[in-house]
């Protein structure tokens, strides 16, 4: 809805796609919440070693960087991860 605010009215969208206008609006000014952030930072932690790599690291080595980098991951949630950002090895 944000990227057709210029193209259609803010009350005709809400009405095709069944939000209301006060939801709309708490959506648009709600933060992050820190598990979002902590995602957010592993994704980007994941994407540098990748490609720093030669996009040849999976997920088990890419966990053990992590690992010694701070972050508590697991394996699968970093296996996920670059399943949803179409990284493979």
């Amino acid at each position: 809805m944000k990227k057709h605010r210029s193209e259609f009215r803010l009350e005709k969208m809400c009405k095709t796609l069944q939000v209301s206008r006060s939801g709309y609006y708490k959506w648009l000014s709600a933060k992050a919440s820190p598990q979002e952030l902590h995602k957010a930072a592993v994704q980007e932690r994941i994407r540098y070693h990748f490609a720093d790599h030669k996009m040849r690291y999976g997920s088990p080595k890419i966990t053990r960087l992590l690992h010694q980098e701070g972050y508590t991951v697991t394996e699968r949630t970093v296996s996920v991860y670059m399943r949803q950002m179409k990284l493979r090895s």
